[in-house]
C-alpha cells in the first residue's frame, strides 16, 4: 500500500492543493500516474510523508509480519534461550534497516518512471492533437494579446502571416478608453479586410471578447468572426531568438498578438516555432524526466508536419527544420536559396540548394509540397521516386494526369497489384492510388469555433445546472480539461465523458474539440469546476468525479484525487531485491 499523510504545520492555505492527499492510501499496482506524480511532488516540497508499507493494520503488529517471515526462514524462534532475544532483534533490524528501505526505494522508483512514462505518452498525444488542430486557412486575421493596465496589443496579418498592422489600445482599467479602441479595431477591420479576430485567453480575455463583440454589433458589414485561442506559448515566442530575427523592430509584447494571430491560421506552423513543453498540454511536465520528454516530443512534432506537409515556397525555417530528413541549417538553406532565387518551380530543383545532397532529398522530397508548380504531382504526398508508377497507371486510363488526379471515377477499378514491380510493392501502390483520388488531402479536421456564453465571464458567475459550450484544452488520463470561457478549465471526469464505459477519454475527446458541457460543482476556495458531457446528469450526481482526480497541466494544475484502500493487493516485485524477498516469502 502507498500511504500519504501531511506533515506537521504544513496544513496551510498555500498547500490546500495537496489536500486530497492528506490522508490517502492505495495498493501500489492500482495508483495511476496522475495520483503518483501529485504523491511525489508533494513530497518534494515537503507537505506529503509518502510512505510503502501493508495496511495500517498489519503495519500495527508487533512483531511486524515481514519480521517474522524473516525469522521464519532463517529458522530463529523464541524458545527460552538466552541468545533469542538477540536474534529477534537481529530479524526486526534486518527488516528495519536493510530489506524495508531498498524495498520501499525499488518499487517507488519503478512507481515513479511508470508514471513519467505515462505522463510523456498523455503530453505526446495531446500535442498531436494540437498541432493537427483545425486551420481556419488563408485569411486576413486580426490577432489581440489582452491585457489591463498595459492595454490590449494588436497585430493583423494578412491570408499568408505577413504582418500588415500593430496597434495598442486601452479599453478596460485605468484608462477605460472603450470607444477609442472600438474606433481602433473597426479602422484595422475595415483597412485590411479582416475576416477572423483571434483572442488570446489571458488575463481580460473575457472583457476583449466582450469589446469585440460590441464591435460586431455596431457594425455587421465588417462581417468579422472572432475566436479566443490558446495564447500559451506566445510570450515565450515574443523574447525568442526566432521572433527577434522575424521582427527586429517590433517590440517583444506586441510579437505575441502576431503569434495568437497566425496560431489560428495555422496552428502547426506557428506553434512549431515554439518548445513543445511551452504550449502547455501536459500532465505534471516538470516532474519527469526532461530529456526523455523533449526527445518524445520532438518526435512528435516531426510526425505531425510530415503528416501534413510543408509548402516548401511559403514554410518558415523552423517548420522547414522540422520535416523528416532535413535541419536547422538545411532549413535556413532553403529558405535563403527561395529568397533569392524565387518560388521553387518543382521538386528537382531543391537539389540546388546547397548541402542537401541526394540522400537528404531521398528523405524528405515526400513531405514536401509544391503547389503551383509545374508537375502536378509535386502537390502531393507522392515521392518522386514513384513518378514511373503515376505514368504507368495513366498510360493504362489513357488520360492526362490533370484528368486524372482528384478524380475518382477515372480510377474506378483499378487493382493495385497491377502496377506493383520490384521496387514499388502493393503498400507503397495502394497509398499511390488513394494520394491520385484526393491530392494533398490534409489530415486535419474542418475549422469550428466554440461560443462561449455572455454574462459568464468568472467563477463566480457560475452556477450548478448551467449548459455551456466549450474547448477541450486538455486530456489526461483521468479526464478532460475544458475552457469556457471563465479563466479557469473545468475538468470532466472520465466517468462523466459519456454514457457508455470509457477506459480511455482520448476515445471520446481530443485537444481542440468543442463540446457541450454541464456545470456539476463550483468550488471557488480552490478554483476548481466540475463539469459533464453528460447532458442529463443533475448537479451532486458528478461531485466526487469532479474533486476526485485532478492532474497538472504544464506544471501550473496541480494535483489531488481521493485514493481509495479497497481490498489488499501484493505489489509485483521490482527487481533483484524485490525478487529475492518474494522468493523468501513463498
Amino acid at each position: 500500500m502507498v500511504a500519504s499523510t501531511v506533515m506537521d504545520g504544513k496544513e496551510t492555505a498555500e498547500e490546500e492543493k495537496f489536500r486530497d492527499y492528506y490522508s490517502y492510501s492505495e495498493t501500489i499496482r492500482t495508483v495511476p500516474s496522475h495520483r503518483a506524480l501529485a504523491l511525489f511532488r508533494g513530497r518534494n516540497a515537503g507537505v506529503l510523508m509518502v510512505k510503502l508499507g501493508l495496511g495500517e493494520e498489519q503495519d500495527a503488529m508487533v512483531p511486524h509480519p515481514c519480521e517474522g517471515m524473516i525469522a521464519r526462514h532463517v529458522g530463529v524462534q523464541n524458545l527460552g534461550r538466552p541468545a533469542d532475544k538477540w536474534l529477534g532483534d537481529v530479524c526486526r533490524w534486518c527488516w528495519r534497516v536493510k530489506v524495508q528501505p531498498h524495498l520501499e526505494t525499488e518499487l517507488l522508483t519503478q512507481l515513479r518512471e511508470t508514471a513519467e512514462n505515462e505522463a510523456i505518452k498523455v503530453f505526446g498525444r495531446n500535442l498531436h492533437e494540437l498541432l493537427l488542430a483545425a486551420p481556419a486557412g488563408p485569411k486576413s486575421v486580426m490577432g489581440v494579446d489582452p491585457g489591463i493596465r498595459t492595454g490590449c496589443k494588436i497585430a493583423v496579418v494578412d491570408s499568408t502571416g505577413k504582418l500588415l498592422d500593430t496597434a495598442t489600445i486601452y479599453p478596460h482599467e485605468p484608462r477605460r478608453d472603450w470607444n477609442g479602441s472600438l474606433a481602433t479595431l473597426a479602422r484595422l477591420a475595415k483597412q485590411h479586410n479582416v475576416a477572423l479576430v483571434s483572442i488570446g485567453n489571458g488575463t481580460a480575455s473575457r472583457e476583449t471578447d466582450k469589446l469585440v463583440q460590441d464591435l460586431m454589433k455596431q457594425m455587421p458589414e465588417l462581417k468579422l468572426t472572432k475566436i479566443v485561442v490558446s495564447e500559451a506559448g506566445a510570450s515565450v515566442y515574443s523574447a525568442s531568438e526566432l521572433a527577434a530575427k522575424e521582427f527586429p523592430d517590433l517590440d517583444v509584447s506586441l510579437r505575441g498578438a502576431v503569434s495568437i494571430a497566425r496560431r489560428l491560421q495555422d496552428p502547426l506552423a506557428e506553434l512549431v516555432k515554439i518548445d513543445p513543453k511551452s504550449i502547455g498540454v501536459g500532465q505534471y511536465q516538470h516532474d519527469v524526466n526532461q530529456r526523455e520528454l523533449a526527445r518524445a516530443l520532438d518526435a512528435v512534432v516531426e510526425d505531425c508536419v510530415n503528416a501534413v506537409g510543408v509548402d516548401v515556397n511559403t514554410a518558415s525555417a523552423p517548420l522547414l527544420a522540422r520535416v523528416s530528413g532535413l535541419n536547422t541549417v538545411l532549413a535556413r538553406n532553403i529558405v535563403e536559396f527561395r529568397d533569392a532565387n524565387g518560388a521553387f518551380p518543382n521538386r528537382d530543383a531543391l537539389k540546388q540548394v546547397p548541402r542537401l545532397g541526394d540522400k537528404t532529398f531521398e528523405q524528405a522530397a515526400g513531405f514536401l509540397r509544391i503547389n503551383d508548380g509545374d508537375n502536378p504531382l509535386d502537390r502531393s504526398s507522392v515521392h518522386p521516386e514513384a513518378y514511373p508508377v503515376v505514368q504507368r497507371i495513366l498510360e493504362h486510363v489513357k488520360k492526362g494526369l490533370r484528368d486524372v488526379m482528384g478524380n475518382r471515377d477515372a480510377l474506378r477499378g483499378l487493382s493495385p497489384t497491377q502496377f506493383t514491380d520490384d521496387a514499388f510493392g502493393l503498400p507503397t501502390v495502394r497509398d499511390i492510388l488513394t494520394e491520385l483520388e484526393k491530392p494533398g488531402r490534409d489530415p486535419r479536421p474542418e475549422f469550428k469555433t466554440a461560443t462561449f456564453q455572455e454574462g459568464v465571464e468568472d467563477v463566480k458567475d457560475l452556477q450548478p445546472g448551467m449548459v455551456l459550450e466549450g474547448v477541450v484544452t486538455n486530456v489526461a488520463a483521468f479526464g478532460a480539461f475544458v475552457d469556457i470561457g471563465v479563466h479557469q478549465d473545468g475538468l470532466v471526469h472520465i466517468s462523466a465523458l459519456s454514457n457508455k464505459f470509457v477506459k480511455d477519454a482520448h476515445e471520446v475527446v481530443k485537444a481542440g474539440q468543442v463540446v457541450k458541457v454541464k456545470v456539476m460543482e463550483v468550488d471557488v476556495k480552490r478554483n476548481r469546476i466540475g463539469l459533464s458531457m453528460r447532458l442529463d446528469d443533475e448537479p451532486g450526481q458528478a461531485a466526487a468525479r469532479a474533486g476526485g482526480d485532478r492532474g497538472d497541466r504544464g506544471g501550473q494544475r496541480n494535483g489531488g484525487g481521493k485514493g481509495f484502500s479497497g481490498g489488499r493487493r501484493e505489489a509485483e516485485p521490482a527487481g533483484a531485491m524485490a525478487a529475492a524477498f518474494a522468493k523468501l516469502k513463498r
